[in-house]
């Protein structure tokens, strides 16, 4: 990947190598002054295990690894979704919640058992996404955004990733599948994040 210097615009590398939040992250940075590039489009690239004590650790540790890859500024970013019924769970461990092997639909049955006969009122919920920018040259900052809102009885809706068919949004009543593209980045924990990261990349 070529760095700064070598291209007409300052780079922006996305220290991701999942497609659908790359996507997502493109989409909502909008019409930043940088190139946009994502991590996983770099041969061979790599990052560390999430092993971090705080989603700023895990978001600084991404976004250092591809600054350092890459030569140019790069955005990590770390987000759990935190259930108060389960005592904050899976948080951290979002990612990897009812263990390594599920895939997005068996983590969504997973969450579902384990709230299984806890009612609505007490499925209060956040998403967390901590965002954290890390120059070549080391300079760093580290943002955040939340929404708040409850775990659904069952999926609804076919839009987002992940967890967003159980993660119910009372403003809209909808969950974030089923919210527009627009809507969701108008609203989200990442959204929320990004708005700030905008205007940091503005000035």
């Amino acid at each position: 990947m070529p760095s700064a210097s070598s291209s007409s615009r300052a780079v922006l590398v996305l220290a991701t190598l999942n497609p659908a939040k790359g996507r997502e992250l493109q989409a909502l940075l909008g019409d930043v002054p940088f190139e946009v590039r994502l991590l996983a489009d770099v041969p061979g690239a790599r990052l560390p295990d999430e092993t971090g004590a705080t989603y700023g650790d895990n978001a600084l540790v991404k976004a250092r690894t591809a600054a350092e890859l890459t030569g140019s500024l790069a955005l990590g970013d770390d987000t759990g979704l935190e259930v108060d019924a389960l005592g904050g769970a899976p948080g951290l461990y979002t990612a990897r919640f009812g263990g390594p092997g599920l895939d997005d639909r068996r983590r969504l049955e997973h969450l579902l058992e384990r709230l299984r006969g806890v009612p609505p009122a007490r499925r209060t919920a956040r998403f967390r996404c901590v965002i954290a920018l890390v120059g070549p040259a080391h300079a760093e900052k580290v943002v955040e955004g939340v929404a708040e809102g409850r775990i659904a009885e069952a999926p609804r809706g076919n839009g987002g990733f992940g967890y967003d068919p159980l993660f119910f949004y009372p403003p809209l009543a909808r969950t974030f599948a089923e919210l527009s593209d627009e809507d969701k980045a108008r609203v989200s924990h990442r959204g929320r994040a990004l708005e700030t990261v905008r205007r940091l990349l503005r000035g």
